[in-house]
């Protein structure tokens, strides 16, 4: 009952919302992927912040961004986090919401209580003590748990990622590649095979941390499928400066093509981002980026996310978005029109 009296305040929540007359976009839901990670949309509105299209008038954050040419939106979770967002509740406000929109949707499982990522990958407290035959399961039970809500209210994720740039596996030490490569492919499966139960049809991503390396994606890729792991894409995260970005596309260019003609394998582009105060050179970033994935042949790479580009006003002191100090976006997303 508490779930549904949850769920029936998001649909009141978001049918009062209010874009002061602004229209919804017509959403292209097939071909190239052109979205962002909004994981922190809710936690932001709720302390206040508010979105503004270029003409100043007050619009939702999420038809803002389609109007700039989205169609795709991204949604980490979290196991049980300390103060509640990015837990499967909130993730669902969010993507309900995208579903409303047309918006289609990734969901990115982080399997830890806070962020993982290549500098840590901590084990959800309630998993810490746990033998590894116990480990895979809350693997499973998790992501069937999660998706398994997002189905019950007819939300069908076209991708999900299992873990987040575990470009040294997860859920450490059990899940470690370096250490033990065989036990990170055996979660990796546990997470693969519980998406496909629950969504037979949705892409499972394997997604690693800087996509201009080759030789650790060959090296993390070569170690899952010697221990039988299973993926359909590989995910890339790509964040550059105002000074490297065109040699850090090039070498991604040609990771994406390496990875296609290795592995058979599509390819995503799950995160990227720079400076905020350097928005025409993000711009001509996303631009050059977006025209190499669309080149490498047979449409193997699937799409573009940029990593919380809402977030402005030093957000969590997060200086990479693309949205400017008065809550209006900037140049640097003229790029996905």
């Amino acid at each position: 009952m508490k779930q549904l009296r949850i769920f029936a305040a998001i649909l009141l929540l978001f049918a009062c919302n209010k874009d002061n007359g602004a229209t919804t976009t017509a959403t292209d839901t097939s071909g190239f992927a052109k979205g962002a990670d909004i994981s922190w949309i809710t936690e932001m509105e709720s302390s206040g912040k508010k979105f503004y299209n270029a003409a100043g008038t007050e619009m939702d954050g999420i038809r803002l961004l389609q109007s700039l040419g989205m169609n795709a939106i991204r949604l980490r979770v979290w196991v049980n986090p300390a103060d509640g967002w990015c837990n499967k509740n909130d993730l669902l406000v969010k993507a309900y919401r995208a579903k409303s929109l047309g918006m289609r949707i990734m969901i990115d499982f982080h399997y830890s209580d806070s962020w993982a990522d290549p500098s840590q990958q901590t084990k959800p407290a309630a998993w810490a003590n746990m033998g590894f035959d116990e480990l895979k399961k809350a693997v499973a039970n998790h992501t069937t748990e999660v998706l398994t809500l997002l189905k019950e209210k007819g939300i069908t994720p076209e991708w999900v990622q299992v873990g987040n740039e575990t470009g040294n596996g997860m859920l450490w030490e059990d899940g470690k590649a370096s250490s033990n490569m065989a036990q990170y492919a055996a979660l990796t499966n546990a997470g693969y095979d519980a998406v496909k139960a629950t969504f037979p049809d949705a892409k499972v991503i394997v997604h690693l941390q800087n996509g201009n390396d080759n030789s650790l994606f060959r090296w993390l890729f070569d170690g899952l499928k010697s221990n039988g792991g299973k993926w359909d894409v590989i995910g890339m995260s790509l964040y550059p400066t105002k000074d490297n970005w065109a040699a850090m596309n090039t070498a991604c260019y040609q990771n994406m093509q390496d990875m296609v003609t290795r592995y058979g394998s599509s390819v995503m582009i799950c995160e990227v981002g720079m400076d905020q105060e350097q928005a025409t050179t993000a711009k001509a970033f996303l631009a050059d980026l977006i025209a190499k994935s669309k080149s490498v042949p047979d449409n193997k790479v699937l799409g573009i996310f940029y990593w919380e580009p809402e977030a402005y006003g030093a957000w969590k002191n997060y200086t990479m978005g693309a949205f400017d100090d008065s809550g209006k976006p900037t140049v640097a997303l003229d790029a996905f029109k």
